[in-house]
């Protein structure tokens, strides 16, 4: 069996993550986790200086701590959304287990996703390359020559499938992980509901032959 290296966690192509949280060793964790040979990791222990990051570098992904001293993560979150230059951003929000309100929050907020702590690094690796794949992929699907609505209608509808398939697996998580009925039996609801309409979107499968 070869040998598990750092770069075995996934994050094999370019890209430049930047990690906000005020907790030093998840900040030291998510460098030595999440960089690659390939995958370069910044770190910032507040809000404030996250934005200043944002301002001054190029970053394909931000990974937001919810709870920090200055800005924390929901109003981070605010002014990257309302930012021209980083709206498109990619955001990933970091709270603490059955969290539903806050999740809620950052959703409402425009997150791309969010992630659970405490962290497990390889299922955070997996997320992190599926959400940067998404908003390539709808990235790419904007930039094809038709006409703008169908091309705004095509990846519209790519982004809608991306945040059901992100809801469905994170409740699924959560669900697993919960500790009272009524929070693992909402959350299967939520399950429920995202599958039901992930079905609505994909086209109906043909027969062979």
């Amino acid at each position: 069996m070869a040998e598990e290296t750092a770069w075995s966690y996934v994050l094999d192509e370019p890209v430049r993550l930047l990690a906000a949280d005020d907790d030093p060793i998840l900040r030291e964790f998510a460098k030595v986790h999440l960089a690659t040979p390939q995958a370069t990791v910044e770190a910032a222990a507040d809000g404030d200086e996250a934005w200043r990051k944002l301002q001054e570098e190029e970053f394909d992904l931000v990974l937001l701590d919810i709870d920090m001293p200055g800005r924390d993560g929901f109003e981070l979150l605010r002014l990257i959304r309302s930012d021209p230059r980083l709206s498109g951003l990619p955001c990933v929000m970091l709270t603490g287990r059955e969290d539903i309100a806050s999740i809620d929050r950052a959703y409402a907020l425009g997150s791309s996703s969010f992630a659970t702590k405490p962290v497990n690094w390889r299922q955070l690796s997996y997320h992190l390359l599926h959400v940067l794949r998404s908003a390539r992929a709808e990235q790419e699907l904007r930039a094809r020559p038709q006409a703008p609505a169908a091309r705004a209608q095509e990846a519209d509808g790519e982004r809608v499938r991306f945040s059901l398939e992100t809801i469905e697996q994170a409740a699924m998580l959560l669900a697993e992980e919960a500790r009272d009925e009524a929070t693992a039996s909402r959350l299967q609801t939520i399950v429920t509901e995202a599958r039901r309409a992930l079905r609505t979107l994909l086209p109906p499968e043909t027969p062979e032959g």
